[in-house]
């Protein structure tokens, strides 16, 4: 067969170590081979961020901005001993915050369903997305320790200097603590509009949980906006056949145990901090979950929900063989893919980011794995394979669904 045409650049985010190695090999073997593709690239390794002062992050950013989807490596942020290790400037900042606060963006983590890897949870049957609202909460409050008795009050002045409000928080008798937290509305209703707009794209029912029976201000600011968006995308949820549902979290929890799956459940940002990994960890592996940064004007940046495999990289380095998992990066690839595709109507182009999945899921079921799944999988017979040795397994399924 041909190469399939892709009308518009696909924004390619490097990035580093482990991932980076796998990175050039998908591009070598399910890519180019296959697709008539413009890649705007931009390399987020750590020593070339470091080397442009981090614009480069920016620039890649304000890239997807404009053509709408791209497609990111797993990249270090680095700490004081990755600063020295690769004698950088200094410690920059996470690129997934970076560009997440550029694209107003919020991300979602959707496991990869496979047969011979079950859920920790028996009824969990369908992929279960977690949608984190990423910013304040107890990520930006400011805490207090009380030495000894006294007031501590939460106070609101305007801009003008006039007090509006004072509200004694603890009268205290005796040593303690205090914090406060804060939100901002225009932040609360980009995350609804990217989970309506998330949940419409991927045709699956919205659950948002708080807790606004106990925070009747706080909590009930986000339900508030929550149910008013779901009014406004009434006609197109219900067009697309899903439902919007309020939970409070504890029942959340409770009733997600027991569903099979299929649904975004949004949550505020430290429950969707808990929940995400709750659920990764259920459903089998984070080297079998996706992660894409929705914006809310539907923007699309797609990745793997890992880091970079430092451990593995320094098996690499000293010429040893590895067997790290790649299924979520290539997954990266086909959500992009099939994305471009669906905004470029090119149905082709989604159907081969659909062969290419089912390619990968086939060879895992098929017994053929890399060796963090082998203890997971049920397969009769299992087989390990090498980093490489997988992919090359993937694409002669692949080229056999082409035919």
């Amino acid at each position: 067969m041909g190469k399939i045409k892709v009308k518009t650049p696909l924004v390619e985010l490097d990035g580093d170590e482990m991932t980076r190695i796998i990175w050039k090999e998908i591009k070598d073997r399910f890519i180019y081979p296959y697709l008539d593709i413009t890649l705007e690239y931009y390399d987020l390794g750590v020593e070339y961020r470091d080397k442009t002062d981090d614009q480069v992050t920016v620039d890649s950013a304000n890239a997807i901005k404009k053509h709408g989807v791209g497609v990111k490596c797993a990249t270090i942020t680095p700490n004081a001993d990755r600063v020295k290790e690769y004698n950088l400037k200094q410690e920059w900042k996470s690129p997934n915050g970076t560009i997440r606060a550029i694209l107003d963006g919020t991300v979602f983590r959707k496991p990869i369903i496979i047969k011979n890897i079950p859920a920790a949870v028996n009824s969990w049957k369908k992929p279960i997305a977690i949608g984190r609202h990423a910013y304040g909460d107890i990520y930006r409050d400011v805490e207090i320790l009380v030495d000894g008795p006294g007031k501590v009050e939460l106070v609101y002045t305007d801009a003008s200097g006039k007090e509006k409000q004072r509200l004694l928080v603890n009268d205290f008798k005796a040593p303690g603590v205090a914090l406060a937290m804060h939100n901002l509305d225009e932040s609360i209703k980009s995350f609804a509009k990217a989970c309506f707009t998330y949940a419409l794209s991927e045709k699956i029912s919205i659950w948002f949980a708080t807790k606004d029976t106990i925070s009747k201000k706080y909590h009930a600011r986000f339900r508030d906006i929550f149910d008013n968006m779901a009014k406004e995308q009434e006609a197109a949820m219900k067009a697309a056949g899903i439902t919007y549902s309020y939970y409070l979290i504890d029942d959340a929890v409770a009733q997600i145990m027991k569903n099979e799956g299929g649904q975004l459940w949004a949550m505020m940002n430290y429950d969707g901090d808990v929940m995400s990994d709750m659920v990764a960890s259920g459903f089998g592996s984070l080297g079998l979950m996706t992660s894409v940064l929705v914006s809310p004007d539907g923007k699309y940046e797609y990745e793997a929900a890992h880091g970079t495999v430092t451990r593995h990289y320094r098996k690499y380095q000293k010429g040893e063989t590895t067997s790290t998992n790649s299924v979520a990066s290539i997954f990266a690839w086909t959500g992009a893919l099939a994305k471009r595709g669906e905004l470029d109507g090119t149905p082709e182009l989604v159907n081969f980011a659909l062969k290419l999945e089912e390619a990968i899921i086939e060879t895992i079921e098929g017994g053929e794995m890399t060796k963090d799944l082998l203890s997971l999988s049920t397969a009769a017979t299992k087989k390990e394979l090498d980093t490489f040795q997988f992919m090359e397994a993937v694409q002669k399924r692949l080229d056999a669904k082409l035919k």
